[in-house]
């Protein structure tokens, strides 16, 4: 087995419990609008690909300026609820980062915007293990495609043969293998069904997590 230089991150759903804080901010807003959000939709919208529920309000005659405007809205709710969250970091996600700590260079490769990523550490303790985050101001195209992960690899200065990315969701899986990287998905309560059959491998807890990843290091 190849050894490992450098370790991505995913944050929402592998570092910070806080998908089911956007879920619930997407389905309240679009809630107020008519439409109904199911965990499922959630999931094949926002977590596999990358076109979210604007949709079904464009169905419904709404124009686009309306959309950017309850856009700005849904980010707004999101922050508050971080804001107002306790106790985000994943469980025993800190044993993992100690243990890999100056083993292997990390950052961090997320979707979100700054102020949510910042939010989303405030009371976390995590963040000094990351040499950097790249956040969604960093890179011109979101997951699926490579670009967030191209600039991670760019930051740690390692190939990405070297390298692994720990992702939850399947946009992410297929952003990190597009931009070469081998994949460990740890799986969620929102992507319990899902096969991930391009991952390196799929793992339940991060006590899992850490023995696949040790078994990468010197």
């Amino acid at each position: 087995m190849k050894t490992i230089k450098g370790v991505l991150w995913d944050n929402d759903g592998v570092l910070v419990n806080t998908e089911h804080l956007f879920y619930a901010s997407n389905r309240e807003l679009l809630g107020e609008h008519g439409v109904d959000l199911s965990p499922k939709q959630f999931f094949d919208w926002f977590l596999d690909h990358d076109y979210g529920a604007w949709h079904l309000l464009r169905e419904k005659g709404y124009a686009e300026g309306q959309i950017d405007a309850l856009r700005e809205e849904r980010n707004r709710r999101f922050g508050h609820k971080l804001q107002a969250a306790r106790d985000l970091a994943n469980g025993n996600v800190e044993a993992v980062l100690s243990h890999l700590w100056r083993r292997a260079r990390m950052g961090v490769v997320t979707s979100s915007f700054e102020e949510h990523y910042q939010l989303s550490h405030r009371a976390s303790g995590l963040a000094g293990y990351f040499d950097f985050a790249v956040t969604r101001e960093m890179y011109p195209n979101a997951k699926p495609l490579p670009d967030s992960y191209l600039v991670g690899l760019a930051r740690l200065g390692l190939p990405a043969a070297q390298c692994v990315a720990i992702e939850d969701s399947p946009r992410g899986l297929r952003a990190a293998n597009a931009a070469g990287l081998e994949c460990i998905i740890i799986r969620n309560e929102m992507s319990r069904d899902h096969a991930f059959d391009q991952a390196f491998c799929v793992v339940e807890s991060m006590d899992e997590l850490l023995g696949v990843l040790d078994s990468f290091l010197d």
